[in-house]
């Protein structure tokens, strides 16, 4: 027969914390990440339509010297 203590008690307690606060960090990293890869985004996308808008500039400046050269030609 086997013997058994009657006197004791084992308690074990869990902490469930940890994998909630793991969770949280990992988010926070992946809000900041997202938000740094936006703004980049947005940056680009600001100097692509400042670039257009040069190009257009120079276009237009280059069609005014074409038209004035060909209005001073024929007089």
């Amino acid at each position: 027969m086997a013997d058994y203590d009657r006197g004791s008690t084992t308690v074990v307690e869990k902490s469930g914390n940890g994998g909630a606060i793991l969770i949280a960090i990992v988010l926070l990293i992946a809000v900041l990440i997202g938000g740094y890869f936006l703004l980049g985004r947005g940056a680009a996308m600001n100097n692509k339509d400042n670039a257009v808008a040069g190009a257009a500039k120079s276009v237009g400046s280059a069609a005014d010297k074409v038209g004035g050269a060909a209005t001073g030609s024929n007089h």
